[in-house]
């Protein structure tokens, strides 16, 4: 079965969208059949208003670097085909989809994101596997061994890639898969947070029990048996020895 997801995080000019604040870039990295292709979409956008001082300090993207920068309204339409039909992986996705959606109004779309993709938010997949613990994409990538230390900054495409590493470990994906081409990065940008473990695993030792430990475990079980008045769940569950007279 084809399925197609695409991985998403954007950076914007500061945190409300109802405040005003744009979109300064966006990245987007494909998925099939739960497997990097390769393919990614990247843009940094020209936003019609100054960055907060707050925001540039958590990506450091700043004015003078957006001076030159194309419209998010330059690219609605490429940006809407890359992403039609497909599953939205995004960490926290009421905030990207917040100022997305605002961007396609602007841009003269009459319907919401919604209604062109499904959209998977991965802060609350994170939430239902590890309720109480920290879940932003710093501590799922210390969880999931997906290496970050190189991320002194926020980027909207580095950050997909990583997000769709950390998505596919965290659902049970299988990371080597598609994992031999380059991490993907902006233009100019010749370094990567991601490093990619590829040495042969050492072969798993299997350990038996000692007959002492056996005389203990099973010691263990008649307690249970007594206190529960029968046959506790775990002798239920032990596979009965074969029959010495099969019909």
């Amino acid at each position: 079965m084809y399925n197609r997801q695409i991985v998403l995080d954007t950076e914007t000019t500061g945190l409300e969208v109802k405040e005003g604040h744009r979109i300064i870039e966006i990245g987007a990295i494909e998925i099939c059949n739960r497997r990097l292709t390769g393919e990614s979409l990247h843009y940094y956008l020209q936003p019609d208003r100054p960055v907060d001082r707050d925001a540039q300090a958590i990506h450091g993207i700043s004015d003078e670097f957006l001076a030159d920068k194309p419209r998010f309204t330059e690219r609605a339409s490429e940006f809407m085909a890359f992403i039609r039909d497909a599953e939205l992986v995004i960490h926290n996705a009421p905030f990207d989809v917040g100022f997305l959606n605002h961007e396609l109004t602007r841009s003269g779309y009459k319907t919401p994101l919604e209604q062109h993709c499904t959209i998977t938010d991965t802060l609350v997949l994170a939430k239902r596997l590890h309720p109480g613990q920290r879940n932003s994409l710093d501590a799922l990538c210390r969880r999931y061994n997906v290496d970050n230390s190189r991320r002194d900054l926020h980027g909207a495409l580095l950050d997909a890639e990583i997000l769709a590493r950390v998505y596919l470990a965290m659902t049970g994906g299988q990371l080597a898969l598609g994992l031999d081409q380059a991490p993907i990065m902006p233009q100019g940008r010749h370094d990567s947070s991601i490093t990619v473990n590829d040495k042969p695993r050492a072969q798993l030792r299997i350990i038996s029990a000692q007959p002492s430990e056996q005389a203990q475990h099973q010691h263990f079980l008649d307690m249970l048996d007594a206190k529960a008045g029968a046959v506790c769940l775990w002798r239920q569950m032990e596979p009965k020895p074969a029959d010495d007279h099969p019909c």
